[in-house]
C-alpha cells in the first residue's frame, strides 16, 4: 500500500513558475513509477509527466514538453513536478500516481492516486 499526499499548488500569474511535490508513505516507493497528471476544469483527467522507478527516464506530454520538469528523491520517497513558463491552459487539479512500470505510468495504469492539489494560473 502506497498513501501519496501532494502539496505545492496555488495561483500563479501566467508566465510564472510553481513547483509541485508528492509524498509517499511505504518502504516501496523506489520500486514504483511514478506519474502526474492534471485535471482541467469540466474535462477528463490527462497524462502530464511520469518518471521510472530509478529516476533515469522521464516522459512528457507535448503540452508541457520543454516547460516541466518531473524528478525523484527515493531517499525522501518524494516525487517533483517544476512547472515553468506556466500557461491558463495548465490550470488543473494536479494528481500524483504510483505505477508498476513508466509505460503503466504514461497509459494512465496507475495502482495509487493522490488526493491532488490545485493549481491555478491567471492570465
Amino acid at each position: 500500500q502506497v498513501q501519496l499526499v501532494e502539496s505545492g499548488g496555488g495561483l500563479v500569474q501566467a508566465g510564472g513558475s510553481l513547483g509541485l511535490s508528492c509524498a509517499a508513505s511505504g518502504r516501496t516507493f523506489s520500486s514504483y513509477a511514478m506519474g502526474w497528471f492534471r485535471q482541467p476544469p469540466g474535462k477528463e483527467r490527462e497524462f502530464v509527466s511520469a518518471v521510472s522507478s530509478s529516476g533515469s527516464r522521464t516522459v512528457y506530454a507535448d503540452s508541457v514538453q520543454g516547460r516541466f520538469t518531473i524528478s525523484r528523491d527515493n531517499a525522501k520517497n518524494t516525487v517533483y513536478l517544476q512547472m515553468n513558463n506556466l500557461e491558463p491552459e495548465d490550470t488543473a487539479v494536479y494528481y500524483c500516481a504510483a505505477a508498476g512500470s513508466l509505460v503503466a505510468a504514461a497509459r494512465n495504469s496507475c495502482n495509487y492516486w493522490g488526493q491532488g492539489t490545485q493549481v491555478t494560473v491567471s492570465s
